[in-house]
């Protein structure tokens, strides 16, 4: 059984602000068509994306902003393929729509080369400033604006919910695709100056397509005292089902940056709701829409961090997870 509260408490506000539509309507009659371009670095198929669709377009509505009536929304999905998101993001500058919206870095970035003027809100981007995306958080400036993902340093706390569950940990891999969350640098380096202090050695395990994956977790099933850690990056987000089944099979204990794994099997996952970013996106787009400049509104960080801990996984791997984390978590799958 598990635990949606997070979840439920999102929905549920969702619906109470639906019943604002009528009344939005009623005063957006009469305005012309404006065009939005959507660019996601997942999969369409990707489980999550429908959810993010609906509660982007959610909040658009009680902004008054309706698709067919007098809003368009064009959406393109990168499949976390760096050349397909290229040629999306040129297919949507050209379009000429009145704002973009991106969820994800590698969406980010061939959007942000392509044009200084179109505005763009962002979702799901690890340390805009220290990606040169942006100067500041607080007045980005130029035409971007949006909402982070993770800083650096949260390496330092998926190492240390892994020592907590897993105190005989002493090596950790932290898989991802550097061609589709290059950012994960900076993760890196952040976990490789941190896992000293924690007794352990990481290594990053670069993966590019189903069979690097199955290669990086039988390395660390050879040995009694690996763990994983995948952070934020498309191109596992869209295989989470795959790794957090091969981490389950090979006996292997994980931290995972989004609850997806841990609901497809991972041990425990900690980062950021997903849910919770793109209706804010909505809110941004409806802002701009309504003629604020992207510039001038503040990007802004995750509220709160997700916890979920599948206790399933826990027994199967033999392990205790400790009663101060369980009361922690947002989520606990049994």
């Amino acid at each position: 059984m598990a635990s949606y509260i997070g979840r439920r408490k999102f929905l549920t506000a969702l619906g109470g602000a639906a019943a604002a539509w009528p009344l939005a309507a009623r005063a957006q009659r009469g305005e012309r068509m404006r065009r939005i371009g959507v660019l996601m670095d997942v999969a369409e198929e990707n489980p999550a994306a429908k959810g993010w669709v609906e509660a982007f377009e959610m909040q658009l509505g009680v902004a008054g902003w309706q698709k067919g009536r007098n809003l368009e929304i064009t959406y393109r999905w990168g499949a976390s393929d760096p050349e397909r998101l290229a040629r999306y993001a040129q297919e949507l500058v050209q379009s000429g729509p009145d704002v973009l919206m991106v969820h994800g870095t590698p969406a980010l970035i061939p959007l942000r080369q392509l044009t200084t003027t179109i505005p763009i809100v962002f979702t799901a981007v690890s340390d805009p400033v220290s990606q040169g995306f942006v100067t500041s958080v607080s007045r980005p400036g130029g035409n971007l604006t949006g909402f982070s993902n993770f800083d650096a340093d949260i390496g330092t706390k998926w190492l240390q919910l892994l020592k907590d569950i897993v105190p005989s940990v002493k090596q950790v891999n932290v898989m991802f695709n550097p061609r589709t969350s290059p950012y994960n640098l900076l993760f890196m380096r952040s976990i490789e100056a941190a896992a000293p202090s924690f007794g352990v050695l990481a290594s990053q395990a670069s993966v590019h397509n189903e069979d690097d994956i199955r290669r990086a977790i039988n390395v660390l099933e050879a040995g009694s005292d690996g763990a994983l850690i995948v952070p934020s990056d498309p191109f596992t987000h869209d295989h989470a089902a795959l790794i957090a089944s091969l981490a389950t099979t090979s006996r292997l204990p994980g931290v995972y940056a989004f609850a997806r794994f841990a609901h497809n099997g991972g041990l425990v996952a900690y980062g950021i709701d997903l849910d919770e970013q793109l209706p804010k996106a909505g809110e941004y787009v409806a802002r701009i829409l309504r003629g604020a400049k992207p510039g001038e509104l503040p990007i802004q960080a995750p509220t709160w961090f997700r916890m979920t801990i599948n206790l399933k996984s826990a027994k199967t791997l033999n392990l205790q997870v400790p009663p101060t984390l369980l009361a922690l978590a947002d989520e606990v799958i049994e």
